[in-house]
């Protein structure tokens, strides 16, 4: 069992930046892929960025490629997205999730996410 808590979102101007943090709780992550997905009004989640705990492996949306970066702190058992050149169609609810033994061809696939914290507001607007 993991347990996840989003923290950090918040209103911004097109172009500027935001880091959200998810501190993660329960059992060890050693074994684990954290990931980051979002839900636009009207929209269908969609897989944002992924790190798999123990070797760093990192794979991110076709949509934030280039923007967003994705990070981990072992130490505080945290999992960072920072998120540059925002852009109105970047508002959603952000979602960290937790899933177990990802290969890198599933760690985008949102239905493998066991665990998922209750999500984080990102508003882009002028």
């Amino acid at each position: 069992q993991v347990q996840l808590v989003e923290s950090g979102g918040g209103s911004v101007q097109p172009g500027d930046s935001l880091r959200v943090a998810c501190a993660a709780s329960g059992d060890t992550l050693r074994s684990y892929t954290l990931g980051w997905f979002r839900q636009g009004p009207g929209k269908e989640r969609e897989f944002v960025a992924a790190i798999r705990w123990n070797d760093g492996a990192i794979v991110y949306g076709d949509s934030v490629k280039g923007r967003y970066a994705i990070s981990r702190d072992k130490a505080k058992n945290t999992v960072y997205l920072q998120m540059n050149s925002l852009k109105p169609e970047d508002t959603a609810v952000y979602y960290c999730a937790a899933r177990a033994r990802a290969i890198i061809s599933s760690m985008s696939m949102l239905r493998g996410y066991d665990y998922w914290g209750q999500g984080t507001q990102v508003t882009v607007s002028s």
